[in-house]
């Protein structure tokens, strides 16, 4: 009957299973080093330099504000975030949407303010959206602050058309 030790008594199976864990613990490091974004594009954890304080957009004046939810104002370009879609606050189609319109943003005024950001290509090759509005995928040490929205329930993954939220 074949013997499954090997000489020095060490069980045949870890010779095997030990070069599986090293690689596991390779791939596990290396991802740690940059987070997916909800499509699954990685971004680098490059230095957040983008920074101001923002409140909510009011007048006809709008340099540096949140519009909605996914949508602000930076140093006089419109931007929309264009890994997600939250609730419209502008003519919502029930009173949960427009409640949640509000939750969304609000908390997008928090986490922009949270600290300095990096602004990112959409992703999908369009530079615009037929607004007119820059699509960009706003990140913070690598971790797109949408994804911060739709973990919190106040935002969804983008589809490429608006969702309901009634």
């Amino acid at each position: 009957m074949p013997n499954s030790t090997s000489r020095r008594g060490i069980p045949a199976s870890i010779w095997i299973l030990l070069p599986l864990v090293l690689i596991a613990g390779l791939y596990w490091w290396h991802d740690r080093r940059a987070a997916p974004g909800l499509d699954g594009t990685v971004f680098p954890a490059a230095p957040d330099v983008e920074t101001a304080r923002f409140a909510k957009c009011s007048g006809p004046v709008r340099k540096t504000c949140v519009v909605d939810g996914d949508t602000f104002w930076y140093q006089g370009t419109k931007i929309r975030i264009a890994d997600i879609n939250t609730p419209e606050t502008g003519q919502p189609e029930c009173r949960e949407e427009a409640r949640l319109g509000a939750r969304a943003t609000d908390r997008l005024i928090a986490l922009l303010n949270d600290g300095p950001f990096t602004l990112q290509p959409g992703g999908d090759g369009r530079d615009r959206d037929r607004y007119g509005r820059a699509l960009r995928i706003v990140t913070r040490q690598g971790h797109s602050l949408g994804a911060a929205l739709v973990d919190e329930g106040l935002a969804e993954q983008w589809q490429g058309r608006r969702g309901s939220w009634c």
